[in-house]
């Protein structure tokens, strides 16, 4: 079995739990609900991918990763939504996070979040559909990433990823990687819940 298709297998009960927490395809979801749910999803990418920086620079140029950061499209969004400089700095940002001690576990990692924008093409079809012309959520930066690179962005990653698992040629490292995967989908999905319930202060 690659690596992509262990991750997919070893990962999913970790995966159908965060999925089940986010809220994005509710069919009562309204425009607050909307912008508070992209306000979890900053609290938890940018320290994120700026832990994940150092490690997958070793994968730089194959990964384009000045490319793949999404914290800047979630702050698009939530300025069009509201928030200015002063209102994004104030908003929490998760914690703990996963822990990613070394290459491997950033890679898994970072297939969490590359998993993330794969997926978010239905999440941004239904959310198109189910706001329409609403000017109060903006243009769906962050679903738009990569526009239509999607599937080669996707394809480079897992090249990237492979490629690192045959140099590496452990087992140890490619469970490294799995485990970064599931520690990261356990930390976001239990960051998710807690601030559900967490009213910000625009």
């Amino acid at each position: 079995m690659d690596l992509l298709r262990r991750l997919k297998a070893e990962t999913r009960p970790h995966h159908e739990r965060t999925e089940g927490v986010v809220r994005l395809m509710d069919a009562d979801l309204t425009p607050e609900g909307y912008r508070r749910q992209l306000e979890a999803f900053h609290g938890f990418y940018l320290p994120v991918e700026a832990r994940l920086a150092g490690p997958l620079a070793a994968l730089e140029p194959a990964l384009e990763l000045e490319s793949r950061w999404k914290t800047a499209l979630l702050e698009e969004d939530l300025r069009a939504m509201g928030h200015d400089t002063a209102s994004l700095a104030r908003l929490p940002r998760a914690s703990p996070l996963p822990s990613l001690p070394g290459l491997a576990e950033a890679l898994g990692c970072a297939y969490v979040l590359e998993g993330s924008t794969l997926g978010g093409q239905l999440i941004l079809r239904h959310l198109t559909r189910h706001f329409g012309p609403d000017a109060r959520v903006g243009n769906f930066a962050f679903f738009r990433a990569y526009g239509d690179r999607v599937g080669p962005m996707w394809r480079a990653f897992g090249a990237a990823l492979t490629q690192a698992s045959e140099r590496a040629s452990s087992e140890t490292f490619d469970a490294a990687v799995v485990q970064g995967a599931r520690e990261t989908f356990d930390t976001f999905a239990a960051w998710l819940m807690r601030e559900h319930d967490v009213p910000v202060r625009l």
